[in-house]
C-alpha cells in the first residue's frame, strides 16, 4: 500500500474528549478532515478549523483514505462500523479504518475479518495510552494490531496523534497489549496506595515519602502522577474509574482466554468494581487509593 500523507482526505468518527483532540491534531497536520459524532455540538471547534461535518459515519468514510474511530466500548465500535449509516457503508476498498477504542481483542479480530471480507478495507486496532493531555499534545502511545501494510501506509496519520507507535501483530494484538497496560497501571496503583496508607498510618509525611520512593527503584509513572493526585485529593477526572473498570473486565477476559496465571489482575479487578459500586464511578481512577486509605482506617489519603 502507498503511504497516505497530507493533504489526503481522512475522517474521524467519535468526538469525545479523546477523539476531538485527536481529530484536531489531524487537521493541524494538514489532512483534509471529515468528522462525525452522535452530537454535532462537539464538532463546532473542528468545523471552525476547517473540518467537514458529515451526517453519518458512512458519509465521513466515503472518499476517505483513513477513518479513525474512538468510542467507549465493544458494542459501540460494532455499531459505528457495521450499524445503519456506519463506516462500512461508505468505506472504499483498500481504505484503512483505525479503531482507537479499548475493546475486546476477540471481537476486534472478528470485526477486522468481516470488514476485509465485505468491503476490502483494513481494520487496525490501536488502543492508546496517555490520557486526555496526551491526546491534546499529540503524544499518545498507540498499540497497534492488524495488517502491516495498512499500518505502514497510515504512518502520517498515526504521527499526527501519537509519539510512540508500535505494530504488535495481527488484528487484536493492540487490544491485548492495552489490557496488559491497564492491568499494570491498576496493580501498581493498588500497591502505591497501600504504601501511601502505610506511611500515613506509621506517622510519615506521605508526600515526603513519595519523593523518597520516586528517587529509587520503586519509581513509576503511577507513583509520580497518580499518587500525587491522590495525596492532593484531586478526584476530578482525568480517567474515570468506570472506564478503568471496563478495561479491567477486558483484561480479566484476556488472561482467561490465554490461560494466564494472573493473581495481580484477580486482585485489582474486583477493587475497581468495589470503588465504582461505592459511588465513585465518575471520579478519577485515583479514587481507588482513597478507598484503600479509608479501609485502612485513616480516612481520605489526602487528610
Amino acid at each position: 500500500m502507498s503511504a497516505i500523507n497530507p493533504p489526503a482526505r481522512v475522517a474521524f468518527v467519535g468526538l469525545g474528549v479523546m477523539g476531538a483532540a485527536m481529530a484536531a491534531n489531524l487537521r493541524r497536520a494538514g489532512f483534509e478532515l471529515a468528522i462525525h459524532s452522535r452530537s454535532r455540538g462537539k464538532a463546532a471547534e473542528l468545523e471552525a478549523a476547517g473540518a467537514a461535518w458529515c451526517a453519518s459515519g458512512a458519509e465521513a468514510a466515503k472518499g476517505s483514505a483513513i477513518i479513525g474511530l474512538c468510542v467507549p466500548d465493544t458494542p459501540d465500535v460494532e455499531a459505528a462500523i457495521f450499524g445503519p449509516g456506519g463506516i462500512a457503508e461508505g468505506v472504499g476498498k483498500g481504505a484503512v479504518v483505525i479503531d482507537f477504542s479499548t475493546i475486546s481483542a476477540q471481537e476486534t479480530a472478528r470485526f477486522a475479518a468481516r470488514l476485509l471480507a465485505e468491503r476490502g478495507a483494513h481494520l487496525l486496532d490501536s488502543p492508546v495510552s496517555g490520557g486526555p493531555q496526551g491526546a491534546i499534545d499529540g503524544t499518545l502511545t498507540c498499540m497497534v494490531g492488524g495488517d502491516r501494510g495498512a499500518f505502514d501506509a497510515a504512518q502520517a496519520y498515526f504521527g499526527a496523534v501519537g509519539r510512540t507507535i508500535t505494530h504488535l501483530g495481527p488484528a487484536g494484538s493492540g487490544q491485548v497489549c492495552k489490557s496488559a497496560n491497564q492491568l499494570i497501571i491498576c496493580a501498581t496503583l493498588v500497591a502505591v496506595s497501600e504504601a501511601m496508607a502505610l506511611g500515613k498510618k506509621a506517622g510519615l509525611d506521605p508526600e515526603t515519602m513519595r519523593g523518597a520512593l520516586s528517587g529509587g527503584s520503586a519509581d513509576s509513572f503511577v507513583l509520580r502522577n497518580h499518587a500525587k493526585r491522590l495525596l492532593e485529593g484531586k478526584f476530578t477526572p482525568g480517567f474515570r474509574a468506570e472506564l478503568m473498570r471496563k478495561d479491567m473486565r477486558l483484561a480479566t477476559q484476556a488472561v482467561r482466554d490465554h490461560g494466564i496465571f494472573a493473581p495481580a489482575t484477580a486482585m485489582a479487578a474486583p477493587l475497581l468494581e468495589l470503588v465504582c459500586n461505592q459511588g465513585a464511578a465518575k471520579e478519577d481512577l485515583v479514587a481507588l487509593g482513597r478507598m484503600i486509605g479509608e479501609l485502612s482506617g485513616i480516612g481520605e489519603a489526602s487528610s
